[in-house]
């Protein structure tokens, strides 16, 4: 598992962005990266450190990504045919722990793994415990029944600080909801700004 999750308000801080828009991040405060050295002036990154920035946000913004599984999510979008910065950003919204982020069923993306992991998530009535796992157009997602009055649940719907997309339905009442469509980047609300492109351009390099 990776550890970023000990460290996931270090991100923000290391890459300069408040990477999930909340309210709680560091960089609120302190608007430099951790350590000794954050405060000093960064220098003008290069092409390569541009587009390794540019990776680094968007798998850190999916919380625990291993390099190799977001390397296996660049080769896949590759594959398919069209534009693969598209296919990638596709293919990580699809993610179950990103799915149930969406539908704010959990307050952060790390807390969305986690609440895979424990088998709290019915994909079409069914326990999925892989974060990991696709979800398709028309799955229906929904927290247990048993579940649906753990603080960190009802924290979730009650947070102001993102909504849900249009490409999601959600009955937040019934703790359901259903994955209509793959997004296009476009309509995805990354609280900054992504340049997908970018990562494409580091792993074809």
């Amino acid at each position: 598992m990776s550890k970023r999750i000990a460290a996931k308000h270090k991100i923000d801080r290391r890459l300069g962005v408040n990477l999930w828009g909340r309210a709680k991040s560091p960089l609120n405060k302190r608007e430099y990266a951790p350590g000794m050295h954050g405060a000093t002036r960064r220098k003008k990154p290069t092409d390569y450190g541009t587009q390794l920035f540019a990776k680094q946000q968007l798998k850190g913004y999916y919380g625990s990504i291993s390099e190799k599984q977001f390397l296996r999510y660049y080769k896949e979008a590759s594959r398919r045919p069209g534009d693969t910065s598209e296919h990638l950003v596709g293919i990580l919204e699809q993610r179950l722990d990103a799915v149930i982020y969406r539908m704010k069923f959990v307050p952060t993306v790390f807390a969305a793994r986690q609440f895979v992991n424990h088998g709290h998530i019915l994909v079409n009535g069914k326990k999925v415990t892989i974060p990991s796992y696709l979800v398709k157009e028309g799955d229906v997602v929904e927290v247990k029944p048993a579940s649906r009055e753990i603080p960190m649940v009802m924290e979730a719907a009650n947070l102001n600080e993102r909504d849900v997309p249009e490409y999601m339905d959600v009955d937040a009442k019934a703790f359901k909801g259903t994955f209509v469509r793959v997004p296009k980047f476009a309509e995805i609300p990354y609280p900054v700004q992504m340049q997908p492109n970018l990562v494409i351009e580091f792993y074809s390099r």
